[in-house]
């Protein structure tokens, strides 16, 4: 009879030690994890560093004063690769407006990026962000998406997917100083 009871002692403190490190994990969790809150239009875009295919740096507060129209994509993203021609296009047309174009890849080789840059006859600055810092902090989800920044640092617009190129040369226009 006595041995019942230890047992079913042991396995109830097995069951509430459980309980018990579950609800700390889940405490634990919520009040350490990044909270990035969610951008939007009119808020001030997050300044960031990142280097490009050359080795560059390129701050986004360096370009405070220009438009710039940030695009976050991948070499696998199909709508991305009908639209890089396109932006390409717009940019020669636009970098001399103070229009800038920074076209952010998301983690991948600098070989596959290099590539795709060659391929589709990208002049702008592309960079890569690595370890999805950037990414994260602009809360990019899907790719494409291309973020309007103004001349005095604020988000104008956030576009989700594939544009066509007089959208991007609206857009463009739309940022211009």
């Amino acid at each position: 009879m006595n041995n019942k009871k230890e047992t079913r002692a042991k396995i109830r403190f097995a069951i509430l030690s459980i309980l018990t490190i579950a609800i700390v994990f889940t405490i634990y969790s919520s009040l350490t994890k990044d909270k990035n809150e969610v951008l939007q239009v009119g808020d001030l875009a997050p300044d960031f560093v990142l280097t490009d295919l050359e080795g560059v740096s390129h701050q986004l507060s360096d370009y405070k004063g220009q438009g710039v129209f940030l695009n976050f994509w991948g070499t696998w993203c199909k709508p991305c690769q009908k639209e890089m021609p396109a932006m390409g296009r717009q940019y020669e047309v636009y970098k001399d407006q103070g229009v800038q174009i920074l076209a952010v890849n998301i983690a991948e080789s600098d070989f596959k990026v290099r590539s795709f840059a060659e391929q589709y006859g990208m002049t702008f600055p592309t960079l890569i962000d690595s370890t999805k810092k950037v990414m994260q902090t602009y809360n990019i989800r899907p790719l494409p998406t291309t973020l309007l920044i103004n001349p005095k640092g604020k988000i104008t617009k956030i576009i989700t997917g594939e544009m066509s190129e007089s959208d991007i040369q609206g857009y463009m226009e739309s940022i211009k100083p």
